[in-house]
């Protein structure tokens, strides 16, 4: 093999990009980002960057130095041919060429698809006040808006970005409100019991917390100054049921579409995700897909454990040709809420039963395990580390056992 291109300069795109010269590929090597940006870490995003001082929020200030994921050494030492601010427009397998929005074509032998996911938005016209909380530029405006003040803020979404970003809003002093579609916030990852802890979380933290309603649209004002066309700017979310939240600031935190658009006219399967074997290889043998955008195995994982897991198996694979390694990854993620982390290993079947292990819910640090069938399969814990280890340790053993 030739040339390797590695389209998403994402973290996956990064470890990917790492692998294939730990794995003694010495050939040629390109990497294509949409973004301006190096690769550097999400999840602070929502978190220490939004909470951090407003006058670092320019680029290079200190609020994004921990943000970045390599550095000149590493750089030099990849080799690799970085080809940033430019999006993939498409495949031709037949020239085996990745198709490049600014009229170029990267012939290649190899391709790794790691173009990651984009943020869900709602339909129709964005006033000014609303964000998503995907990338650093999001992050940026959403932390520019939380800057003028004490805003009030409604987040649509309970998932892990928007209990993340209503607690960093919390903790900057603003009026929060989130919205809810479900019954319980994360409950399809949780199940009932503990989702309802995560609940209480939003109480106890200062956050008002409006579950079971969706959103019918955006209100908002235009500027004395604006043309007429000019979508003004956000004064308040009006819910399905009628209510209206006045807001100052809006961020919509609604889930993730895979970005597999530059993809259409291949005969790659494209289903929430670029459809992979156990291994990350695609129907086509020399095009793997790993991270946010991989859909492996049938399950499209977006967490920070498969984009930095999945790269070694991938890559190897790609290299031989063929899938001679399955992914074997425990999922894994973790979410830092009002003050607490939250930690969940393994899988959790619908049916599965939970039973509190060590702690108490009451106190805000407990362990709890779900089981199915009379096994432990997965496990929860807030503020509860070593415990949680220790469990987790064991399913990941049990699960490379059952390979």
């Amino acid at each position: 093999m030739n040339t390797v291109t590695v389209v998403g300069a994402s973290l996956a795109g990064l470890y990917a990009a790492r692998e294939l010269r730990a794995q003694g590929f010495d050939g040629p090597l390109v990497i294509v980002g949409a973004e301006p940006h190096l690769p550097y870490d999400r999840p602070p995003l929502s978190k220490d960057f939004l909470t951090s001082d407003p006058s670092n929020l320019l680029a290079g200030g200190a609020a994004e130095a921990p943000l970045a994921l390599t550095d000149t050494e590493e750089i030099g030492e990849l080799a690799a041919e970085w080809l940033l601010g430019v999006h993939a427009t498409g495949l031709d397998q037949h020239a085996r060429a990745v198709l490049l929005d600014d009229g170029r074509s990267v012939v290649t032998d190899g391709v790794v698809v790691a173009t990651g996911a984009s943020a869900r938005r709602l339909p129709g016209p964005w006033p000014a006040g609303v964000h998503t909380l995907r990338t650093l530029d999001d992050a940026r405006a959403l932390r520019a808006d939380l800057a003028q003040g004490t805003r009030r803020v409604v987040v649509i979404g309970g998932g892990f970005i928007g209990a993340e970003t209503a607690s960093s809003c919390v903790a900057l002093g603003h009026d929060v409100t989130v919205v809810e579609a479900a019954p319980l916030p994360l409950l399809p990852q949780l199940g009932p019991d503990m989702a309802a802890f995560c609940a209480d979380l939003h109480r106890r933290g200062g956050t008002r917390l409006l579950t079971g309603t969706g959103v019918a649209g955006l209100h908002r004002v235009a500027s004395p100054h604006s043309h007429s066309h000019s979508p003004g700017h956000v004064t308040a979310v009006e819910l399905s049921d009628g209510r209206l939240l006045p807001a100052d600031v809006v961020v919509v935190g609604i889930g993730a579409t895979p970005n597999t658009a530059w993809l259409a006219g291949t005969s790659l399967a494209v289903r929430d995700g670029v459809v992979c074997d156990d291994g990350c290889v695609t129907s086509l043998p020399y095009v793997v897909a790993v991270g946010d955008v991989a859909r492996v195995g049938g399950v499209r994982a977006e967490h920070w454990t498969s984009a930095t897991e999945q790269p070694r198996v991938a890559v190897r694979n790609l290299l031989a040709a063929r899938t001679v390694e399955t992914v074997t990854a425990l999922p894994y993620f973790w979410s830092d809420q009002y003050g607490s982390r939250i930690q969940f290993a393994g899988h959790r079947p619908a049916d599965a039963t939970v039973r509190i292990e060590e702690g108490s819910p009451d106190d805000g640090s407990f362990l709890a395990v779900y089981e199915h069938a009379g096994r432990v399969t997965a496990a929860l814990a807030v503020d509860c580390p070593r415990p949680f280890m220790k469990v987790r340790r064991e399913l990941r053993a049990r699960q490379v056992a059952a390979v």
